[in-house]
């Protein structure tokens, strides 16, 4: 059975590390983040041959942008869903059309941000790449949210950004465990605990931002329905306080300790494309960043305008669509690349991608949200409600001590791996 090791990485008198990898000693510096690694799972290399051959500069470089834009990926079919989306708005088709049609797109656009973010941190270096990563690395639930916000969904906000939180920590990395774990049963599965110990650290400290506004709910008035303002007024104050820490950490990750979040890169053989390079301008991904985010901006719209309407005709709660359908949509592809990398026995990219983009939403996005809310003249607290912040605060300690003993993670499958071979015929 395939165990998980700890990479200690402790330091003698000196004080020099000597548990970093040679992996990620030849990654530092490169600016590639472990989310930018788990994208790049998804694209593949384009031939230039034909491009290459047209004499007109400036036509051929708006061909090269275009195949190494939209075609670069794996997912560029998707990106048909994105005209049918406006058709299906702009022509009054069924709200369930343009709600399905305006996910769809969101998945390859969602890429498509990681990549351009990519290609801007080649020119601009990996500080200020890493800080536009940490802005954008979950845009797609940000602006959900937004809008969300902007439409007084309120409820559908705090279901959307719990739900992102809970499907990095239970889904994605449960699921990365799980098929790692069967993949790669005759090897050692090993990540970095540093990396794995500041994020779990950082999400307790938001579980507990959550926690004391319904403790204080609860305590000032026991009615669930109604509101307190001082419930209100120390949510906002701890989303300042979950601001400024999460400014420290992108501080202790980008500046003083960049090197304990450094993902493992090696030489694959398979269909993996590994940019070592920009493949295209930088004025060009800056506005192609631009198109995209504006893109994103109206899917996202769509979809918050028809969330009702598709819950009444699938026959599913507006909560269950804001839980489980708006977060697994919004990072399928980012979700599907922290998979294939547990499959590739590489933990410290799956970890890097879903306790990042977890820490990320509820150090971030949250706390944004309630003070977004808070200038827009609407009362959004961190009261979560008991169900929500209980499965929250679960899913937080299940992550964190099966990240502290490696072989709770894998136990059903030493289980069952135990019993294969009690019953297997001699």
């Amino acid at each position: 059975m395939a165990s998980v090791v700890y990479e200690t990485g402790l330091c003698d008198a000196s004080g020099v590390e000597r548990g970093l990898t040679k992996e990620i000693r030849q990654s530092h510096g490169r600016g590639r983040t472990a989310h930018n690694l788990s994208s790049s799972s998804l694209r593949k290399k384009s031939d230039n041959s034909l491009v290459s051959k047209v004499r007109c500069r400036v036509l051929r470089n708006l061909l090269t942008n275009l195949q190494e834009v939209l075609l670069g990926t794996k997912l560029f079919v998707l990106f048909l869903a994105v005209p049918l989306a406006f058709v299906a708005q702009n022509w009054r088709f069924e709200r369930t059309w343009v709600f399905a049609l305006s996910l769809l797109g969101l998945i390859p656009l969602a890429e498509r941000l990681s990549f351009l973010t990519e290609q801007i941190s080649f020119y601009t270096g990996p500080t200020v790449g890493g800080l536009l990563n940490a802005t954008c690395g979950n845009a797609t639930e940000l602006i959900i949210a937004l809008f969300a916000l902007h439409m007084g969904k309120i409820e559908v906000v705090k279901l959307s950004l719990v739900g992102s939180i809970l499907s990095n920590l239970l889904l994605v990395l449960g699921t990365s465990f799980f098929c790692g774990g069967l993949v790669n049963l005759s090897k050692e599965q090993r990540f970095d605990c540093k990396q794995a110990d500041a994020n779990t650290a950082l999400l307790l400290l938001g579980a507990l931002c959550h926690m004391l506004p319904l403790m204080l709910r609860y305590t000032v008035n026991s009615d669930e329905g109604s509101f307190t303002a001082p419930t209100l007024a120390f949510s906002r104050a701890s989303s300042i306080v979950m601001l400024a820490a999460y400014v420290a950490y992108l501080f202790f990750q980008l500046k003083t300790h960049g090197y304990l979040f450094k993902p493992q890169e090696e030489n694959d053989t398979d269909d993996t494309v590994s940019d070592a390079e920009a493949v295209i301008g930088f004025t060009s991904a800056i506005a192609w960043l631009v198109g995209m985010t504006i893109l994103i901006a109206v899917l996202s719209q769509y979809a918050v305008c028809t969330i009702e309407a598709a819950s009444e005709s699938w026959g599913l709660s507006t909560s269950f669509i804001s839980v489980i359908l708006l977060p697994i949509i919004g990072n399928a592809a980012e979700h599907a690349g922290a998979i294939i990398f547990a499959l590739k026995n590489k933990l410290d990219i799956t970890l890097g991608v879903t306790l990042g983009s977890a820490t990320q939403i509820s150090l971030f996005v949250v706390p944004l949200s309630v003070i977004m809310a808070w200038i827009m003249g609407m009362q959004m607290d961190l009261d979560f409600k008991l169900l929500e912040t209980g499965s929250l605060v679960g899913s937080i300690l299940i992550t964190l001590f099966s990240l502290r003993d490696p072989t709770l993670a894998f136990s059903n499958l030493n289980v069952f791996c135990h019993l294969h071979t009690c019953i297997r015929p001699r």
